[in-house]
């Protein structure tokens, strides 16, 4: 793959500036470490991205032999715990580096919300092929934009075929927390009872329907499963 550097267009800043800006900014207003930071390691002034690297390696042992002087086209890859070690082009290669694997037994539970009388929907909320995330980026392709260029709620045929709600008609989420409005989608991809929204268009406020539950051990938001109802507006 060829990478190509371009100039600095206009204001735009490079990365390592900001980045070493917003340092200095949240160390104090006079740029240095405050003495709450535990094991700080840098006052935010570096020669240069080399510099940087110069610091990764010295407090990440897995990458302790990585340099620029190193670096080459073919690349070096980790670990690479010294100087004269040679990287390690295939992690996995006999067996994996900590061992077996590791298992961790769990206990099924209910989530924290469940469909209910007043809910009677499950929401669960994720992405689609053309759009990444908030969509600041993919958003700006025309292409992208042309496929899928706007939110839309999916709902399970039956389901709005009982709700009297057709392909391309507005309709309103609800869950305890808020609201979200957007073309609905029907679908025979959803089981009964369940509705998909995907996060990546603002006009659609999917995120104002979760809750803020977690899972206790990994702490992941529980974003799959919110109870809400649907109404045509």
């Amino acid at each position: 793959m060829l990478l190509t550097a371009l100039p600095i267009r206009c204001e735009a800043r490079r990365d390592l500036e900001i980045i070493c800006d917003l340092g200095k900014r949240l160390s104090g207003s006079n740029g240095q470490i405050s003495s709450d930071v535990i094991h700080p390691v840098t006052d935010w002034n570096y020669a240069g991205a080399s510099a940087v690297y110069d610091e990764i390696a010295a407090l990440t042992p897995s990458m302790a032999g990585i340099s620029y002087k190193r670096l080459d086209p073919n690349g070096l890859q980790w670990p690479c715990p010294n100087p004269e070690h040679p990287g390690t082009p295939i992690l996995h290669k006999e067996k994996f580096t900590r061992g077996l694997g590791k298992f961790t037994p769990l206990t099924f539970r209910e989530p924290i919300e469940n469909p209910d009388e007043k809910y009677p929907f499950t929401l669960n909320t994720g992405r689609v092929l053309q759009h990444w995330h908030g969509g600041t980026m993919s958003r700006r392709s025309e292409g992208l934009d042309w496929v899928v260029p706007e939110g839309e709620i999916q709902i399970n045929e039956e389901d709005g075929l009982e709700l009297g709600i057709e392909t391309s008609d507005l309709v309103r989420v609800s869950s305890r927390r808020g609201e979200a409005t957007g073309k609905a989608r029907l679908t025979d991809k959803l089981p009964r009872g369940m509705v998909f929204m995907n996060f990546h268009f603002a006009e659609v406020t999917t995120n104002a329907l979760t809750g803020a539950g977690v899972d206790p051990v990994a702490k992941i938001p529980e974003y799959k499963v919110s109870a809400v109802k649907i109404e045509r507006v």
